[in-house]
């Protein structure tokens, strides 16, 4: 079992496969960015296996695949395969933008795959442009794919910004109430140039909440899963809507997850840059005992809290880099 220094019991690893990306969110990922991990950098499916069953005997049970994009990542159903059949993982899933969902939804549900959180901020085919530099119509063409294919549950991810698209919320309520998906808002976080860039359209979550009270009944609500979201669910029907509030109401005291980058640094915290190199060891021959330890060491070191009020200027990386 694994447990930091403050009690928190370490169950969820989000494993970012990629930092690359075919959509250019600039919240996300500057326009300007190129300086993207070359594949020879990246750890191979056999090294994901590897590690993943390393962390999966010292008690993680969720695995989360992320970019960048995954999908745009040619091994991703083999890596997803080598994951779902390691012993004590209990649950694989992916977060998306679901723009190549519709060519991969079979797939990667025979692969082990069951529940998705995909991005989608807007249901305006200009606005859903100017936020990401791409397309709507495939991503809502992914969306219906995944739900033919049996996902479940899927959760569409909607980044909250003030004069951009926060009075599209109860559109995306009603999209979401209509085809069975779990809707949550999330805040905009100051993680690398474009979080930063995108401060100034920040809104705290509590503002929509009280919205959508206005609207409809909000019932407290249980959603299965390893996420902070607080849900409730939208008057008598089947619709669960959750609020992701990093910055207005931080959740760092129930924090049970750490990320794995593409390049083998296991990160601590999205909001620091303490991290552990796992690439090198796993190259230099270390030993199955050796990686276990040096993980126990690095949990250990989990900060606190993150900084993100204090020091937001302090993570360089773009949010693709770890997939949030």
């Amino acid at each position: 079992m694994l447990k930091d220094s403050f009690n928190r019991e370490i169950q969820y690893l989000r494993l970012s496969v990629t930092d690359r990306c075919d959509f250019r969110c600039f919240y996300c990922l500057p326009r300007s960015h190129r300086e993207f991990e070359t594949p020879e950098e990246w750890l191979t499916s056999e090294e994901i296996e590897r590690l993943i069953g390393q962390f999966a005997s010292l008690g993680v049970k969720h695995v989360r695949l992320t970019g960048g994009e995954p999908l745009v990542r040619k091994e991703l159903h083999d890596i997803a395969n080598r994951i779902a059949a390691l012993p004590g993982i209990e649950e694989l899933s992916l977060s998306t933008n679901a723009s190549r969902l519709a060519q991969y939804s079979d797939s990667l549900h025979e692969a082990g795959v069951r529940r998705l959180n995909i991005s989608l901020d807007s249901l305006d085919e200009e606005r859903f442009k100017q936020i990401t530099g791409s397309k709507l119509q495939p991503v809502l063409q992914g969306i219906d794919a995944a739900l033919a294919s049996g996902f479940h549950p899927i959760k569409v991810n909607m980044v909250i910004m003030r004069g951009i698209n926060d009075h599209e919320v109860e559109k995306m309520v009603e999209y979401c109430l209509d085809r069975g998906l779990t809707l949550r808002f999330i805040e905009t976080m100051p993680v690398g140039e474009g979080g930063r860039s995108a401060s100034e359209h920040y809104l705290p979550l509590s503002e929509i909440e009280a919205r959508l009270r206005e609207r409809y009944s909000l019932k407290p609500a249980a959603m299965r899963g390893s996420g902070p979201a607080n849900y409730f669910q939208i008057d008598d029907s089947g619709l669960v809507i959750g609020f992701i509030t990093p910055q207005s109401q931080h959740f760092c005291d129930t924090c049970n997850r750490v990320r794995l980058s593409v390049t083998g640094d296991l990160h601590l915290c999205l909001g620091q840059e303490d991290r552990l190199a796992l690439r090198p060891m796993l190259r230099s021959g270390a030993s199955d005992e050796e990686i276990r330890q040096a993980i126990r060491d690095a949990i250990a070191r989990k900060p606190e809290r993150h900084h993100f009020d204090e020091a937001p200027e302090a993570i360089l990386r773009p949010m693709s880099a770890l997939g949030g």
